[in-house]
């Protein structure tokens, strides 16, 4: 009778594991829960939070007032349009350049716009929007040299926030500069400029008909921006129909 000598260790565990994986056995199994990750490292001593409390809001410097000091504003048109350039208060910085209102105190019309045209670089409203409104002060009968023409703000800016400019006193700034246009007519262009002179938002444009400015009441007119009468004929029929009935009730 022949012998098979012993299988050596490697031999015995490979045939056990051939036996379990026959049997569809592949991986071993403990009941006794095994810790198969390495503990985690020890958290950092955390860094104490200053029990210091926090300044009160009350306690924020707030923003400079538009103007500054209103014993400096200047008090004839002139100065007031270097002073319009100048003032630091009146300017929140910006690429466009910033542009001074022109013509005379005391012109028969005023213009208001809100702001410079995109495009303007030496002179306010040089571009299609100039041309609009002067095109319309010809046609209701002034001569160039009778018609001034202002912005509320220095510079073109975009999406401006007039409530945050009124909250500085912008509005007093604004008044200021028609005061001393001394203008027998103000045609304002543009609804998000009325909050700047006293005139709530909800209150309809159009039934706004006269502007209180240094103790006098000035006949005012109000319409849409120009950029959107330069996009509808059919708001430019509306503004002159309604320059005609203004203009034809003041000489009844």
């Amino acid at each position: 009778m022949q012998h098979r000598p012993a299988p050596t260790l490697a031999e015995s565990i490979a045939a056990a594991q051939a036996w379990w994986r026959d049997a569809g056995v592949d991986f071993a199994y403990r009941d006794e829960p095994a810790a198969w990750l390495a503990d985690a490292e020890p958290a950092e001593a955390a860094v104490p939070v200053s029990s210091a409390p926090a300044a009160p809001l009350s306690s924020m410097p707030s923003p400079q007032p538009a103007g500054g000091d209103r014993a400096g504003w200047p008090q004839d048109l002139a100065a007031f349009a270097q002073w319009w350039l100048a003032e630091p208060s009146l300017d929140a910085g910006g690429t466009h350049p910033r542009l001074a209102p022109r013509g005379e105190a005391g012109a028969a019309l005023l213009l208001l716009v809100p702001m410079p045209e995109d495009g303007d670089r030496d002179t306010l409203l040089s571009g299609p929007h100039g041309r609009l409104l002067a095109s319309f002060a010809r046609a209701a009968g002034f001569a160039p040299e009778a018609v001034a023409v202002a912005a509320a703000l220095p510079r073109h800016t975009p999406l401006p926030d007039w409530d945050g400019l009124a909250a500085r006193g912008h509005d007093a700034v604004l008044l200021h500069l028609l005061g001393l246009a001394h203008s027998q007519r103000v045609i304002v262009f543009g609804r998000s400029i009325l909050p700047l002179l006293g005139h709530a938002p909800a209150q309809a444009a159009h039934a706004v008909s006269e502007l209180a400015i240094q103790g006098r009441t000035v006949p005012l007119l109000t319409t849409y921006a120009p950029e959107t009468l330069l996009k509808s004929a059919r708001e430019r029929a509306g503004l002159w129909q309604r320059w005609l009935d203004w203009t034809d009730v003041d000489e009844r």
